[in-house]
């Protein structure tokens, strides 16, 4: 009996005990971790960066870059797109607002308004005009993404001392993950301009610094040979230089190494052709660690936020395709150029002072008549003819011209001005449709909006067109094509389906803040805001619906 009670005093010490340090363990960790405030912020976009480049060339990459984002920091190997169309402009805003276009509303690149009746573009905004640049075509703003991003938040957080920055070639690439509330963002003007520019939404004339970069040239710079970084003869992660599946540029034959951009210019919309090429995501490095100085990003204790999307690689994957050598030459010259940037960052902000992490905003998939060749299941689609087919159909079947209003992003809109007038019942109409659209050859599933707004989707490609369909802005049929079946030319790899080549993408992290290691755990794009939000201590988006990846921070 005493022997008992012994026992069960020491039980009630020794629980008391551990309770008491496991209080006190809990308390601490609170203190010290409720968040980590970075002097800065970077988030990193890889235009059309499928997850296989990382281990196809992680050979050839020096440590400086993409290797030192893998071993310093942590890599997230089984990361994915939870939603269709796996776009430029839609992917763009899922990593920075947490989540995807059902929410957002950037359904596309470009989509038809049913309002306006007229198709829009992601970043367009005729209430502002270009600043550095007399283009009507560069009126551009963040209005029609509907949510925050995490840079807004921080923006909100820091009672507007954090500054928010997005750089990219592309306009959609700077304006969507910048936010709302940036104090700048910047694109890349082509043509016969070869500048950096903004527009009114956020000032009215272009900063000194941006100023004193257009005025250096430096673009002109890159009017030079582009050839193979290393031996080509070395570049075997890849096809042949000359093959049938590339497009190359105007002006020269074969697309094949050497291009002479000087000489091609003058064919190829003069400063485009920079663009096109490696060099372009070497003038996106040259701008991005101009605006850490012009910007003082990180010079304080008050987090900065930048974001740099790297466009070159999808104008040369669209142009060569994923299997291309301009595609390997093109990886690791971007090694090079993140390697160069984060010297810069360790040296002006100071490592350990930032945190940075690295996705892509689709992928892509090979050529299919590459595929084709060595016998895999592949196609390509005509749009027009399904339009033609589609409209004859309504009218045929429901005896009424005009119930058709627009075929566009895989989606058929309806004029419901036309049904009311002929009392036709939409949800025979959809089902008509969806039927004759199954029929067709390389059509794989026809979804109505009918299914899409009153059903739920837990998995497979019905889920992912779900998490990419906005009520408001989305068609009344959404239709999928073949695995490997292409709305586009035979030359040359694009993107948008929800199958594995288009949806699996890197996603690194690196910094303070981080932990280092890997994971196969499956996550998603919208997880990348929400876990940037907890490692900051600042409100999610506020239309986030990603988890917060706390394997991933310290």
């Amino acid at each position: 009996m005493i022997k008992k009670i012994f026992l069960a005093i020491i039980l009630i010490i020794t629980v008391t005990q551990c309770a008491t340090k496991d209080s006190s363990s809990i308390k601490i960790n609170s203190e010290d971790t409720i968040s980590v405030r970075p002097k800065l912020v970077v988030g990193i976009v890889v235009d059309q960066m499928r997850y296989d480049y990382l281990t196809r060339f992680y050979d050839r990459f020096g440590q400086g870059g993409f290797k030192r984002m893998i071993n310093e920091g942590f890599n997230c190997k089984n990361n994915h797109f939870n939603y269709i169309p796996t776009y430029t402009g839609p992917g763009h805003a899922s990593v920075f607002t947490g989540t995807t276009p059902q929410n957002h509303g950037i359904i596309s690149n470009n989509w038809y308004d049913k309002f306006g009746k007229d198709m829009v573009y992601c970043a367009s905004d005729s209430l502002v005009r270009a600043v550095g640049s007399d283009s009507e075509l560069e009126r551009m703003s963040p209005r029609r993404m509907k949510t925050t991003t995490f840079a807004d938040q921080n923006r909100l957080h820091t009672q507007l001392k954090g500054k928010s920055i997005g750089i990219a070639i592309k306009d959609r690439g700077a304006i969507l993950p910048a936010g709302h509330a940036a104090n700048g963002a910047y694109w890349f003007r082509g043509k016969d301009e070869g500048n950096w520019i903004t527009s009114t939404y956020y000032r009215n004339e272009l900063p000194d610094w941006v100023q004193k970069f257009n005025e250096s040239d430096k673009a002109a710079s890159y009017f030079k040979e582009w050839n193979t970084l290393y031996d080509i003869t070395t570049y075997g992660e890849s096809g042949a230089d000359e093959n049938n599946f590339e497009r190359g540029f105007k002006g020269k034959e074969k697309a094949t190494f050497p291009y002479d951009l000087a000489a091609l210019k003058d064919q190829n919309a003069g400063y485009d052709i920079i663009k096109g090429s490696a060099y372009g995501n070497s003038l996106t490095a040259d701008f991005a660690i101009a605006s850490i100085d012009g910007e003082s990003l990180g010079a304080d204790d008050i987090t900065d936020v930048l974001t740099v999307s790297f466009s070159s690689t999808d104008y040369v994957g669209h142009n060569f395709g994923v299997n291309s050598k301009e595609i390997e030459d093109t990886y690791l010259r971007l090694d090079k150029d993140l390697e160069r940037f984060f010297g810069v960052l360790d040296t002006k902000v100071g490592k350990g002072n930032y945190t940075v992490f690295l996705t892509a905003d689709h992928g892509a998939v090979q050529v299919p008549s590459y595929l084709k060749k060595v016998k895999i299941p592949s196609g390509y689609f005509d749009m027009v003819e399904l339009t033609v087919s589609v409209m004859d159909f309504a009218k045929r079947t429901f005896k009424v011209n005009g119930l058709i209003e627009k075929v566009a992003n895989d989606q058929v809109f309806f004029a419901y001005d036309v049904l009311e007038k002929n009392k036709i019942n939409p949800q025979e109409l959809q089902k008509a449709i969806a039927h004759h659209i199954l029929q067709y050859d390389q059509i794989d599933k026809v979804f109505t909006r009918e299914q899409l707004q009153m059903g739920t989707f837990t998995e497979g490609i019905g889920a992912l067109i779900q998490k990419g369909y906005n009520q408001k802005r989305s068609g009344d049929l959404v239709y999928v094509l073949d695995p490997a079946t292409i709305a586009y030319s035979r030359t040359g790899s694009t993107h948008g389906s929800g199958l594995n080549y288009d949806t699996h993408a890197p996603l690194l992290f690196m910094g303070k803040g981080i932990k280092q290691g890997s994971t196969t755990t499956k996550t998603t794009i919208p997880d990348i805001a929400p876990t940037i939000s907890a490692l900051l201590g600042i409100t999610f988006p506020n239309g986030a619906t990603g988890d917060v990846l706390s394997f991933v921070l310290e």
